[in-house]
């Protein structure tokens, strides 16, 4: 749906949810004029403000319902107000100011706690992006797209882990999954996005990187309160990341570093599959990281090609016959297009395939290869030395060399860079003019 329907239906809602307590007052005067009650359908007026409290919440709304409800109770067919009616109508007048008092109070209430929640909203989608920001359309020589799905509703992040930077040594790139999902495991997210911002500038070897990465989670575990701690063998016994770290040279060449993720997909026009098929490291804090680590090579990027890195909850997403969603097939029908493009179409696949209703996080990165720069032209100006410097200044510079003490022959011998040397700053303002 487009930005202006959906404006238009969004319109049309509010304008049926102000005039829904108008036409409650309107079903019920009809009601009683067509089959008359005795005046005892006439209680129901008084539902009118509560429906304007609850479809509005805006105070302007409950009293106007409520001013609608107590004209309704004036007896419009020429009947004196005194009779067997009065009693039932005062009743009822009392009845409508008493809910219209009540919603009024539960309406003000409500405006409170709206506004409370906007700004908790915000605080966390500052929060988020502050820890988890967007990344720019390149980084170097990679052109990058990802993309984030929290299994928690209202959260943009969860447990899985992503970032990408330039550093001299490359384009290096993070994916991780922490034990769990959600909100709970932010924690360890942030102290895992934080070490690798810092270790990648740093560290000159890819596994240098990982094994910071591995005192930052073992830190982190040490940190935290037993209380809050979970499983059967112990407080940190099942506390655990998968990271996967890759290093994009200049040249395209990617290496890599895996300890218990999923591989990348080499991603090319009509191509999708693995880049390495070898057996991972153990996942970060079950097991102490050999003593070698040597990095993996994942081919080089070529242009028009890419590199998908993803977590486990974009395979395992299941649909309404319960079947996986197909990640590869999926990604096949996008390569060769842009990062954006990948990362875009694989996004509104997943939702379609789970109906909006995922049970673990997901995460996307999608490196492609970034088109060679192309030097823009060289901005002319007043302000450009360059474009000043006139040639006859050279003659002039070569007609004072025979008044120097050396002889002629030296002066011809020297390379025309020596022999602008001698001039003065007067004869260089001189060959500028102003």
């Amino acid at each position: 749906m487009s930005d202006g329907a959906r404006t238009d239906v969004t319109r049309t809602r509010w304008t049926f949810v102000l005039v829904l307590p108008g036409l409650w007052v309107f079903a019920v005067l009809a009601w009683e004029l067509s089959w008359p009650s005795s005046g005892q359908l006439l209680q129901l007026l008084a539902a009118a403000p509560a429906i304007a409290c609850a479809g509005t919440g805006r105070r302007l709304c409950v009293v106007m319902g409520g001013a609608c409800a107590l004209l309704a109770l004036v007896p419009f067919d020429g009947a004196p107000p005194a009779g067997p009616g009065l009693p039932a109508r005062a009743v009822n007048c009392a009845a409508i100011l008493t809910v219209v008092c009540a919603s009024y109070l539960t309406a003000g209430r409500r405006l409170r706690l709206v506004r409370e929640l906007v700004r908790a909203r915000e605080v966390a989608a500052t929060a988020q992006r502050a820890l988890l920001p967007p990344l720019p359309p390149r980084i170097g020589t990679v052109a990058p797209a990802a993309l984030h799905l929290s299994a928690d509703e209202g959260a943009s992040m969860g447990g899985d882990l992503y970032d990408v930077v330039a550093t001299r040594h490359g384009v290096r790139a993070v994916i991780g999954d922490v034990r769990g999902h959600g909100l709970a495991a932010l924690a360890t997210v942030a102290a895992m996005l934080g070490c690798f911002r810092e270790a990648a500038h740093d560290e000159y070897e890819l596994s240098e990187v990982l094994r910071r990465l591995e005192r930052a989670h073992a830190r982190h575990l040490a940190g935290r309160d037993p209380a809050t701690a979970s499983g059967p063998l112990g407080p940190d016994a099942e506390e655990f990341v998968t990271i996967l770290l890759l290093e994009i040279a200049p040249d395209g060449t990617a290496r890599a570093l895996n300890c218990g993720h999923p591989w990348p997909y080499r991603v090319a026009p009509g191509v999708v599959e693995p880049a390495v098929r070898a057996e991972p490291l153990p996942p970060l804090g079950l097991f102490p990281l050999p003593r070698a680590l040597d990095t993996v090579a994942c081919g080089r990027l070529a242009p028009a090609e890419g590199l998908l890195l993803y977590t486990d909850g974009a395979y395992d997403a299941r649909g309404v016959d319960g079947g996986f969603f197909p990640l590869a097939e999926t990604v096949r029908r996008f390569a060769g297009a842009r990062a954006d493009a990948v990362v875009g179409g694989v996004h509104d696949a997943l939702l379609r395939h789970a109906r909006g209703q995922l049970t673990d996080d997901v995460a996307l990165v999608m490196l492609s290869a970034a088109p060679p720069r192309t030097p823009g032209p060289v901005p002319s100006g007043p302000g450009r030395p360059v474009a000043r410097v006139e040639q006859p200044s050279r003659p002039r510079a070569q007609a004072r060399v025979p008044r120097r003490p050396a002889p002629v022959t030296a002066s011809r011998d020297r390379a025309p860079s020596s022999t602008a040397a001698p001039c003065t700053a007067g004869d260089e303002a001189s060959s500028h003019p102003v």
